[in-house]
């Protein structure tokens, strides 16, 4: 659930009952139709008709809300609405996404009057907000049953929770980044400085010995579930035992320390040292809500946390390399990875399979290198995503594409991805700074993304 504050605002002489009647049809369409959605309101005790229209209102709104510990604020115009009382409240809630909307106009009056006026009083609101160096969202005008505004305050609230479990994020970084991989470097006082999230170190010794510590009777829950759900005729017993362990710890540790998710050091000292691949554990810990990116990739892991919040924690992302162009279609790639994607984004027809690591096995020794889940991903829309951070400036790659079937059986965890121009998209990754990284979601999420975006001041560059 997310906590959004609203603030339904009248002026007087407008119409009172109309007013109310208006406030009361927007309680009804979002809590109705979004229940996700904790909405936090005066009462018809409160204030008169639970409306805002006085200063004294403010005070008793913000008394509430502070109150409620509202995670973002909505200021409706049920007629032409108070700016002043709509301002105060704002001031005191600065920090949070802000949405403001206005509501149609009823019949005119028999004297020929307008009842509410509310885009003229959506103006001023608005005016106001922009000369304080407010941040907020505009939707529209609207009667509150149109799905256009429903679909509006979804996407709102889904920023805000996005925007709430962004800042102040920890993320789990296990082990230090793999030396060949500078591009997985960070800045980790910039994240704390703008957004502060915080990184929490694991070393891989602790995480050997908690392994090799780790009860029987704790594991065998996850061993049934991973024999179960996987083909494992390659790996035998001791090898699940490990994957089910690797599982269970980082499980532990995301609960102790509150973590949103972890960047692990899967290349290439998890199979020099644990003796096997954390693909599958790290699959399965996203499709728990614990996301894991790879090659600790701290802003990988943080875009995936985002774009999870942004679905309001429903689905789940696969995190993958940009690879190769497919061979026959220019418009289309190779969105891949060793073996990490949830089962739950498996295609219909595919078994997933235990295997061992298909690139590094070679070179470090198969029988180290066990853990991977291999299958194609399903069909269907895609966002992908990627922040970065260069030279204190935050951005966040943002487009979509459709996950088109194939019928080859190729290792690792992957899906073709037909964009409309794969050209463009290439260069802007390379020209603008991006990393060989990004986490794919299904669904078109991109004016979410854009509304976070706006909220936390990341610069949104989308192909």
């Amino acid at each position: 659930m997310v906590r959004i504050g609203f603030v339904p605002s009248h002026r007087s002489p407008f119409n009172k009952e109309w007013a109310i009647s208006m406030r009361d049809r927007v309680i009804k369409s979002i809590e109705g139709n979004i229940e996700e959605i904790e909405l936090i309101y005066p009462d018809k005790k409160l204030t008169d008709g639970g409306l805002v229209t006085f200063m004294g209102d403010a005070d008793k709104v913000i008394k509430l809300f502070k109150e409620k510990d509202i995670q973002g604020l909505i200021i409706g115009m049920m007629t032409f609405g108070e700016e002043i009382p709509n301002l105060l409240i704002a001031e005191a809630f600065d920090s949070l996404p802000i949405h403001v909307f206005g509501t149609k106009e009823g019949p005119f009056t028999k004297d020929g009057n307008r009842k509410s006026d509310s885009f003229c009083g959506t103006i001023s609101t608005a005016s106001g907000l922009a000369r304080r160096n407010i941040k907020f969202d505009f939707s529209g005008i609207y009667f509150p049953e149109e799905k256009e505004f429903i679909s509006d305050v979804k996407r709102f609230s889904k920023a805000v929770l996005a925007s709430a479990g962004f800042i102040g994020m920890k993320v789990g970084a296990l082990g230090p980044r793999p030396a060949p991989f500078e591009t997985c470097a960070i800045n980790e006082v910039g994240l704390i400085e703008k957004f502060r999230i915080k990184v929490v170190p694991f070393t891989l010794l602790k995480l050997k010995a908690d392994i090799e510590n780790t009860k029987e009777e704790d594991i065998k829950e996850i061993e049934n579930e991973i024999k179960k759900s996987y083909d494992c005729k390659l790996a035998d017993g001791r090898i699940i035992s490990k994957i089910a362990r690797l599982e269970y710890i980082l499980k532990k540790y995301a609960g102790e320390e509150n973590l949103s998710g972890f960047a692990i050091q899967c290349w290439t000292a998890m199979q020099e040292e644990i003796g096997i691949s954390p693909c599958l554990s790290m699959g399965r810990l996203t499709d728990s809500g614990i996301m894991c990116a790879c090659e600790v990739d701290i802003h990988g892991a943080i875009t995936m946390a985002v774009q999870h919040l942004l679905t309001f924690k429903q689905d789940v992302p696969h995190f993958i390399d940009w690879t190769i162009q497919n061979q026959e279609d220019e418009n289309t790639f190779l969105a891949w990875h060793c073996g990490n994607a949830p089962i739950s984004l498996k295609c219909k027809s595919c078994r997933p399979q235990v295997n061992t690591h298909s690139v590094l096995g070679w070179q470090i020794g198969y029988d180290k290198c066990y853990g991977t889940a291999e299958f194609q991903l399903k069909e269907g829309l895609v966002t992908l995503n990627r922040l970065v951070e260069t030279g204190g400036r935050f951005r966040m790659l943002s487009t979509v594409g459709e996950a088109v079937p194939d019928n080859r059986t190729l290792r690792g965890s992957w899906k073709w991805v037909k964009v409309k121009d794969l050209k463009r998209l290439y260069r802007t990754i390379i020209e603008e700074g991006f990393v060989h990284h990004a986490s794919m979601i299904f669904g078109d999420i991109r004016r979410e993304m854009n509304t976070f975006c706006k909220f936390t001041g990341i610069d949104v560059i989308e192909v």
